[in-house]
């Protein structure tokens, strides 16, 4: 694998900064992720919740701090030859290595793969104060300081055999490209600032037609650029996951118009309007195939301490309002909040399963079934990108949550682990999830610069 890029960070800043981190909590201990309760995330009870997990998770109160905690695992990509671990039943390959930060994978009908080679857009203006410089400083040296490729690459794995043999690149230019969506013959594409559209003809490696924009996407500060995208189940509604411009408001309320939400929009007229509000970052999406509900990820809140506040996966209800800014976990309000709206929390509904504090889930995807044991059928594969402020860390893993008649079912359990090695370092960072052809299932590692390919032990 090639050395990661330098982080652009001169020595005599970092310096300056170094006493900023210091006091943040800047370390990286040498010991793996572990799930809430404390243990090695492959310990975890399949009988039990592990605590901050599930319907109804058990909330602790609120902790303050002058300064956040911050605990990454820098990131240091995969020694030669190596890769994550899977659990007992599954068995995984490397789909591609060589990318360049991969975020999302979008399996078209073919067969072929698409990926989303991305990051942040540049900033409008250069951060300023000590804060601000020093957290940009952390996320860099997590792996997240690298320049975007605004690319879409195309992976063919034309001999099925688990491993891409082909790879173009697909479409070019784009604008810190996120969520991808195939409707008929058009390709959509939801940029950090537009929602726009390409023709798409089965089989082809490239499009060289110009997108078109079909919407605008809330742009700007991006304290959140990732914009998640699905498409309804009969095609006539795209559904855009916008995650809100900072952590509890604090910009004001005026930066968040249609944030912190799912938008709706039709691609044939381009109308946005809010489809359900509070959550804020809908990450990823996906349409359950029971009944063909909107279901998302989402990161939520920060320095509340350790074990609050759980990221979650729940249904998305039109018209519903999760909470955010002014409550987490349906009524339970956030003080730091000012001024509150008690007329909004009174309506807060808390989402529909815990998936643990701080772990960052980015990826969700539905299996069919095929090609893996009946009881994967219809459960959710999630993605935890794993958390930077939490000690000791939690996530860096990809993890299976069983569903039964369109609900979650069980406690989560794990299936891709070993992003992180026994020094505490990112060897890998698992984003988004996808179902291949074969019922294989594919996660992209931004910090590995790679796609993994995890299937049922037996099968190729």
């Amino acid at each position: 694998m090639a050395p990661l890029p330098p982080t652009g960070r001169s020595p005599l800043l970092l310096a300056l900064l170094a006493p900023c981190l210091a006091l943040a909590g800047c370390i990286s201990s040498p010991h793996p992720p572990v799930n809430p309760s404390g243990q090695p995330a492959s310990t975890a009870s399949a009988a039990v919740y592990p605590p901050g997990t599930g319907p109804a998770p058990a909330l602790p109160a609120p902790e303050s701090s002058v300064l956040p905690v911050v605990e990454i695992a820098p990131a240091v990509g995969w020694p030669e030859g190596t890769g994550p671990t899977p659990a007992p039943g599954f068995t995984v390959t490397a789909f591609a290595r060589g990318l360049d930060h991969p975020r999302t994978v979008l399996v078209l009908p073919n067969g072929d793969v698409l990926v989303a080679e991305t990051n942040k857009p540049p900033a409008a203006t250069p951060p300023e104060g000590l804060r601000p410089k020093a957290m940009a400083a952390v996320q860099e040296r997590a792996g997240a300081g690298v320049a975007s490729a605004d690319r879409i690459t195309l992976l063919r794995d034309a001999d099925g055999d688990g491993i891409a043999e082909q790879r173009h690149v697909f479409l070019a230019g784009l604008h810190s490209p996120f969520g991808m969506a195939l409707v008929g013959g058009t390709l959509y594409i939801a940029n950090a600032d537009a929602l726009v559209s390409v023709p798409y003809t089965t089989g082809a490696t490239s499009i060289s037609a110009t997108p078109r924009q079909v919407a605008a996407l809330p742009a700007g500060r991006n304290h959140h650029w990732t914009k998640s995208l699905v498409a309804s189940a009969d095609g006539r509604r795209l559904f855009v996951g916008v995650g809100s411009n900072s952590n509890i408001a604090e910009h004001g309320m005026q930066e968040e118009t249609d944030r912190a939400a799912v938008l709706e929009i039709d691609p044939a007229t381009g109308a946005v309007r809010v489809f359900a509000s509070g959550l804020r970052n809908p990450a990823a999406l996906a349409i359950h195939p029971h009944d063909q509900r909107l279901w998302a990820v989402v990161n939520e809140r920060d320095e509340l301490g350790n074990d609050l506040v759980p990221d979650y996966l729940t249904a998305v209800v039109e018209g519903a309002f999760y909470g955010w800014p002014y409550s987490y976990w349906g009524q339970h309000v956030d003080a730091r909040v000012q001024p509150q709206d008690p007329a909004l929390v009174a309506r807060a509904i808390a989402p529909d399963y815990a998936l643990g504090s701080h772990v960052a889930p980015l990826g969700l995807a539905f299996h069919p079934g095929t090609g893996f044991a009946a009881r994967y059928r219809h459960g959710a594969f999630i993605g935890l990108h794993g958390s930077w402020n939490r000690q000791p860390k939690v996530g860096y893993r990809v993890v299976f949550v069983p569903f039964a008649d369109g609900r979650p079912s069980g406690p989560p359990e794990p299936v891709l682990e070993g992003f992180v090695n026994e020094r505490g370092d990112a060897q890998g960072r698992p984003v988004g999830v996808a179902v291949d052809a074969r019922g294989g299932v594919l996660v992209a590692d931004d910090v590995g610069n790679a796609v993994w390919r995890v299937a049922a032990a037996g099968d190729r």
